[in-house]
């Protein structure tokens, strides 16, 4: 497969199911006015999140990179991420949050590529550059909490979701996907978030990933951190939005102990958050993640685990108390006394032992499911995985002897036992059968006279979670995406409008100053006069050559602007006030 991005060590760690994900960055199509936006937010960002933002912000802005003036390159960044033991890829918008949490376990930012529309400029529902490269990558500078981000991904991929958790996925990508979008008429706007809505409120018991997809929300993109009374901002969606980073931090915003709890708190993407959660410091994350990772299935098992899986309709994985892995999508469990007795799967399964698939058990092998009883034989106090090669004679559980296994819950295997599989400490896993009989009661669970049937060796169903043990047992570059980031065609009007942000950056970056910024300002006042961000550059560049004349021509301009749109009054505002601060400094 062709790389759509330059690989370094540790993308090279990348398997493959991840890779389908990542795409080219396309640096070249990011128009004059995207760097405008991009460096209005970093300014202002910088600017104030010195203040409020926590030290690792501005100190790791430095460390991995990220220019204030320029979108950064994701090929420039990975070099000097790599210094942290970190990379970045490029991606099309939400992806599964299975697999942005994988990426994070091997270390890899997922970075959005697109840039948001000047009319969001202070926020958008959408990942892009500056939620991602000015927010994320900043903090993971940081080594206590890039390690929770680490684990945060390695524990996040694993948890179960629901069919209804994908629904809910495809839904936000959409409606983030239509927001950006140029043009999109306001009705089918509110028709995608009313969609989210009703899923919202009718999702039923909350899944595994739901639970977990709060607290990354809670920390990782609107975190706060320190004194309950005065706290920092180290959550990239507060970081990212010039519009929340402030608000969070009055009074109208409610600031509550960061626990556990907040990974039963719901949010509503569409919306600014009306209360946020303070962490006392990073390493505090990782202790609150532990404790929900002990309430997961992965590290509890048993019936529920079981039944998690089945009810998520997903590719997963039981492990078992010999360390055997049973990857496959699991559909059916008899219990007996509270605990599974028997578990199948459908489809194509794969056995493995500690995350690598045992010879002679992938796919191929197991390609119509397979199913294997649970437990401690019926009336015996020793279970199979305990015994020594002497007690497995003793019970006739021996090669060549045709016998009948009873186990608790009245599940019955009876057959002629050929072979045995064992680890490396000798312990038995699997026990292959010829001419066998698997039944429960008086169902028969399965039957053959020709083939092989072997039996799962485990007392007890230790762990189960999301995916397979060994990733390279499946095909898993499957994903298609129901629909791609929306890019219409430039009017010529656009396009002009696209040179005149041109002609003005290259003037400030001393590439050409040959161009007349009086004409320019002329052109933009008669063909964009609901433009504003590109007077802001040019009162920028008058002030700096003490031509106060043409400062006053521009600000007299703003205001009209301001007058015939006042939902952008605070952001010229604010763009004024930079450079203003920017002389007095």
């Amino acid at each position: 497969m062709e790389t759509a991005y330059e690989s370094n060590p540790i993308l090279d760690k990348l398997p493959q199911h991840l890779r389908q994900y990542i795409k080219p960055q396309n640096y070249e199509d990011y128009s004059p006015i995207d760097q405008a936006v991009w460096r209005y937010v970093m300014r202002k960002n910088v600017d104030y999140l010195s203040q409020v933002a926590h030290e690792s912000y501005v100190e790791g802005l430095k460390k991995t990179g990220i220019s204030i003036d320029h979108i950064p390159n994701m090929y420039g960044m990975n070099r000097i991420l790599k210094e942290i033991g970190w990379a970045a890829v490029a991606v099309d918008g939400f992806i599964p949050p299975a697999a942005f949490m994988e990426f994070q376990a091997y270390n890899v930012l997922v970075i959005a590529s697109d840039i948001r529309q000047l009319e969001n400029i202070e926020y958008t529902p959408a990942p892009d550059i500056i939620h991602e490269g000015a927010g994320h990558a900043p903090i993971i500078a940081n080594p206590e909490y890039a390690e929770y981000l680490r684990r945060f991904g390695e524990i996040g991929c694993k948890a179960i979701s629901s069919a209804k958790d994908y629904e809910l996925y495809e839904a936000v990508r959409h409606l983030s996907i239509i927001k950006e979008a140029d043009g999109t008429p306001e009705k089918e706007i509110t028709e995608a978030e009313k969609h989210i809505e009703e899923l919202q409120q009718n999702m039923g018991k909350p899944s595994e990933m739901a639970l977990i997809r709060n607290l990354h929300w809670w920390t990782v993109e609107y975190g706060l951190i320190g004194m309950v009374e005065n706290p920092k901002i180290y959550g990239a969606g507060l970081l990212s939005s010039i519009g929340e980073s402030t608000w969070c931090m009055t009074d109208q915003v409610k600031k509550i102990p960061y626990s556990i709890e907040a990974a039963h708190t719901e949010f509503d993407i569409t919306k600014p958050q009306p209360q946020l959660f303070v962490t006392p410091d990073f390493a505090f994350l990782s202790q609150v993640l532990e404790d929900f990772a002990d309430n997961m299935a992965l590290r509890r098992g048993g019936l529920d685990g079981v039944q998690k899986l089945i009810n998520s309709k997903e590719l997963g994985t039981l492990e078992l108390s010999t360390g055997l892995q049973i990857s496959g999508n699991f559909d059916k469990v008899i219990a007996h006394d509270g605990k599974p007795v028997y578990v199948q799967t459908k489809g194509s399964t794969a056995l493995a032992y500690r995350e690598k698939e045992l010879i002679g058990h992938g796919i191929e092998k197991h390609n119509d499911g397979f199913g294997t009883p649970i437990g401690k034989l019926k009336g015996i106090n020793l279970a199979i995985e305990d015994m020594g090669p002497r007690d497995l004679k003793a019970y006739n559980i021996y090669e060549g002897e045709t016998i009948t296994l009873e186990f608790e819950g009245k599940i019955k295997i009876s057959g002629k036992i050929i072979t045995g599989t064992r680890n490396l400490q000798g312990k038995i896993l699997l026990v292959t059968f010829e001419n066998c009989k698997v039944t429960h009661g008086k169902e028969v669970l399965f039957e053959s006279k020709t083939g092989t049937y072997s039996m799962a060796v485990g007392q007890e169903i230790i762990s189960a979670f999301h995916g397979p043990a060994d990733v390279g047992s499946f095909d898993l570059v499957t994903h298609e995406l129901s629909e791609t980031t929306i890019k219409k065609p430039k009017t010529k009007e656009r396009q002009r409008l696209e040179t005149l942000y041109l002609r003005i950056r290259e003037w400030r970056e001393n590439i050409d100053t040959t161009t007349s910024r009086g004409k320019v300002f002329q052109e933009l006042k008669e063909n964009y006069p609901n433009d504003w961000l590109l007077s802001v550059e040019l009162y920028e560049l008058a002030h700096v050559d003490g031509n106060k004349a043409f400062a006053k021509e521009i600000i007299d301009h703003l205001e009209t602007v301001k007058q015939n749109n006042p939902k952008v009054g605070h952001l010229i505002d604010g763009g004024l006030k930079l450079v203003d601060m920017a002389l007095v400094n």
